[in-house]
This record gives C-alpha cells, sequence and structure tokens, in this order.
C-alpha cells in the first residue's frame, strides 16, 4: 500500500471496483505521501482528511455498482471551486478566512459520481495569471526543479500530480490554465468544449472563456475523470447533457488520425527555438506511423486583440465589486485587468465578439482539412519563481502579463478541446508539453489522438517523481 501512489488512476479504480483496496486505504497512501513530499513544493494548501474519510465511509457502505463512475477515488480540487466545510480562498485575502457552506456545482458532481475530496490545489489569486503564487499561501513550486514554477493556473494540481499526491486533479482553464501547468510539469491537462462540464455561475451566465477540466498523469487517466466530470446540471445553463461516449474507451481504440498540422508559433508568437524543435521533432515521429504531417495553422492574427478583449470583459463583471470594496488587497495584475474591462466601448466589445466568430469558424475549416492540430502548449520551458509572468521571449517584449499565453489563448476563443501531453525534454532536462487542437465538441477524436501519439512518443506518464528540491541550496 505504501506504493499504492504510484499506480495509474485506471489501477486503482480497478482495484477499488473489486475490493482489492478501499477508499480509506487510498487516502492513507496519499496522505502519507502529502507528508513526505508537499513541504517543498508546496501544491496543496488545505487538506480535509476528516471530511475525506468519513465521505469514504459512506462510499464503503453503499454496493459497489451504486458507488459511481470514480468508485470512492479521491480527487483534489482547485482553490477557486467551493468546497462546502472546507476553508475555500481562492488565492486572495479577501477570502482566506472563507469556508463556504455549499458546494460548486462542479464538486456536488464529482462527489455524486463517487468522488472524494480530500485537498485543494494552490491557485494564483483568482487564478489571474500562468504562475502560481498569492499572498494567502505562498509559491507552488515545479517538482522537477524546485527553484522554478509550475505554471498556472492550475500549478497546484499539476505539481500534486507530478510529485504522486493526486491520482487526478480538478483545475480550471481561461487562457491556458490547464494546458500550461501540464507542459511544466510533465503531466496532461485538457480544456474541454464549452458546455462539457457543468460549474456553478457567479458572474457571466453565458461564460465560455473560463472553463472547467480535468488533469491526470497520462491521456488514459484523464479521459476516465472526463467520463465522470460531463453531463449537465440545471444550474448551469450552457451544461451540455453526457452523450453516449465512453471517452477512456476512446483511448483504448487504437484510432490515428490521417493527416495533422503542426505549428511552431500558430503564426501569432514568438517561442523558444528549443521549445519548438521539441514540438516539431515530437510531431515528425507520425510520420513513421503513416500518418501525414504539414507544418500549417488557421489564420489568427486577431487572436490577441479578441482575447485580451473578452478576458476583461469577464475581469470586470465578475470583479468590479471588489475592485470598489478590496482594491488594496488585489495584485496589480488583476486591478490592470479589471479597469481594463471597465474602460472597453461597445465598439470594442462589438470588434472583439466578431473576431472570434471569424476565428472560430476559420479554425473548423482548417480543422476539415486536418484531424488534428498540433502546437506547442507553452513558448518557454519552465521559469524561475521569482519571475511574475514572462515578459518577453526570443526577443520579443510583452505588453501585459498574458500576452506570453495567446499560443493558448487562441485555442480558447476558437472554442476548441484542447489538451497537453509531455513531448520531450530540454537540454536541462525539464519537460515540454504539446498541444493537440481538435474541433468544438470534438473530445472523442481529441483523446483518441493523443492517446496515439503518447503511444508513439513513448513517453507515457513520466511521473510521479520525487521533488527536485534545488531552491535554497
Amino acid at each position: 500500500m505504501t506504493e499504492l501512489y504510484r499506480m495509474t488512476a485506471v489501477e486503482v479504480a480497478n482495484l477499488l471496483r473489486i475490493g482489492a483496496v478501499s477508499p480509506l486505504d487510498c487516502l492513507d497512501a496519499l496522505e502519507k505521501r502529502i507528508a513526505a513530499v508537499n513541504a517543498p513544493v508546496n501544491a496543496l494548501v488545505t487538506l480535509c482528511f476528516d471530511r475525506a474519510r468519513a465521505h469514504a465511509r459512506k462510499i464503503m457502505d453503499t454496493p459497489v455498482h451504486e458507488r459511481g463512475r470514480l468508485g470512492g477515488m479521491p480527487v483534489a480540487i482547485k482553490d477557486l471551486a467551493d468546497v462546502a466545510g472546507v476553508r475555500s480562498t481562492q488565492g486572495s485575502l479577501i477570502f482566506k478566512d472563507t469556508v463556504p457552506s455549499e458546494s460548486d456545482i462542479l464538486v456536488r458532481h464529482l462527489e455524486d459520481e463517487g468522488g472524494i475530496v480530500y485537498a485543494m490545489s494552490n491557485t494564483p489569486e483568482f487564478g489571474a495569471g500562468a504562475q502560481t503564487f498569492n499572498e494567502v499561501f505562498g509559491i507552488t513550486r515545479n517538482p522537477w526543479d524546485t527553484r522554478l514554477t509550475s505554471s498556472g493556473s492550475s500549478g497546484g494540481a499539476a505539481a500534486a500530480l507530478a510529485s504522486g499526491m493526486a491520482w487526478i486533479a480538478h483545475g480550471s482553464d481561461l487562457g491556458g490554465s490547464l494546458r500550461n501547468p501540464a507542459s511544466f510539469c510533465g503531466v496532461v491537462g485538457m480544456r474541454p468544449s464549452p458546455g462539457r462540464v457543468a460549474a456553478s455561475v457567479y458572474s457571466k451566465i453565458d461564460g465560455t472563456m473560463g472553463l472547467e477540466g480535468p488533469m491526470a498523469r497520462s491521456v488514459g487517466d484523464l479521459a476516465f475523470f472526463f467520463d465522470a466530470m460531463t453531463g449537465d446540471e440545471p444550474g448551469d445553463p450552457l451544461s451540455l447533457p453526457r452523450e453516449d461516449i465512453n471517452y477512456f474507451a476512446a483511448t483504448q481504440s487504437g484510432w490515428k488520425p490521417k493527416r495533422v498540422a503542426v505549428s511552431r508559433d500558430l503564426g501569432i508568437t514568438p517561442v523558444d527555438p528549443e521549445v519548438a524543435e521539441i514540438v516539431l521533432k515530437a510531431a515528425r515521429k507520425l510520420e513513421g506511423e503513416g500518418v501525414i504531417v504539414e507544418e500549417a495553422h488557421p489564420d489568427l492574427k486577431e487572436a490577441m486583440e479578441c482575447f485580451q478583449t473578452l478576458r476583461a470583459i469577464g475581469f470586470a463583471t465578475g470583479m468590479r465589486q471588489l475592485l470598489l470594496d478590496h482594491r488594496d488587497k488585489l495584485k496589480p495584475e488583476v486591478i490592470w485587468n479589471i479597469e481594463k474591462g471597465l474602460k472597453l466601448s461597445g465598439e470594442d466589445i462589438a470588434r472583439a465578439e466578431a473576431q472570434r466568430g471569424a476565428m472560430f469558424k476559420r479554425m473548423g475549416k482548417f480543422l476539415e482539412t486536418y484531424d488534428l492540430l498540433l502546437c506547442p502548449a507553452t513558448i518557454v520551458p519552465p521559469f524561475p519563481v521569482e519571475e511574475r509572468y514572462v515578459k518577453s521571449c526570443n526577443g520579443v517584449t510583452f505588453n501585459s502579463y498574458v500576452d506570453w499565453l495567446i499560443i493558448v489563448g487562441a485555442i480558447t476563443v476558437c472554442a476548441c478541446p484542447a489538451i497537453s501531453i509531455p513531448c520531450g525534454f530540454t537540454q536541462s532536462k525539464l519537460p515540454v508539453g504539446l498541444q493537440i487542437v481538435a474541433p468544438n465538441r470534438g473530445e472523442q477524436k481529441l483523446l483518441a489522438g493523443a492517446a496515439f501519439i503518447e503511444k508513439v512518443l513513448g513517453l507515457g506518464a513520466i511521473t510521479p517523481i520525487d521533488p527536485n528540491v534545488t531552491h535554497g541550496a
């Protein structure tokens, strides 16, 4: 049992199903692993094992066939989603002592499916920025090298997976917050299509930019988790009914794409040359399996302006009152983003929405020719935790703290599902993520293709690892 944390999520789920291990055994294994490795990475910031064990005992009193798709599997929740009775801070001093009485729809759904919440993972303040630090819990460090960032905003979830403190973890994504940390930490993170995963509505009722999604150590484990996350809920007006599709089965189908496009930069951003080379080399390996690989990308020239505008609208809509009441407790980047949204004109908003519609159509047309689009999940390797964000790349200086995220932000505005999987290592032995993109509502194709590519690259699950503790040395 002491090595249970090294198993895959699917293996653990099978053991739970046949009664070879219990949910309590799983919690014991995780608690021991957290005690051993969490301190140097600071991935899981609030633990709730008493609550988890009480839930586990209830599940164990239920017949196996009634335990849901997760069947007693422990799940880490990002500290942006409320969990009833558990400190839920959003990484903000404003909410540092908040203990909600009601869980987010997402959490209730996972618990109905037999998931057991045992910890909250760290996030930047309100999930803003792809570097996980905040004034409540501090910095989350990268298990591959603790001098470096785990990225964000689901950085705590990614670091927990990579260091063996989670089998599956919830994350969320607006500008790559599932994909960037997956890339930096050598795990797998997927942004699904809008509506696939239901969540509570807190501000914009029809928001399709920020979405919830799954993280795991491999494509198969992620698909297993995603099967439990899907489905409609009345409290989320955009949520989609669960389709008659088994996403885990898709990863076992053996399907492979006939033709894929690969781009080093989507034509819109600088990329570190080493990252670009690793991604292109990974894509070329598919040719040995009979896949046609062509360098191409759709026209996404409006992506930066569109993404920045729509992102700012979301900040202004959801956080205007926080700016008025608690300006002194907000980090500068959040203040900038809210104020940018409040200054937008009707013309600015109309132009951004028109740009998004045009790019959505062009991406859809492009993916009629290619089964999948491949590109970097991040434009740089993991960087030092002292840097709040990437300020320049390959000779190009960025104007804001989110400009460096446009290679994932562009896919967000096109409403495509996208996944980051490990595809290689830098000369410094740091993981690099490959972003794989499919058409809207094409998760079955995306996950089947990602499983095929994972197998071709021969990497599979490259974690868990023991943290490489280098900071302070």
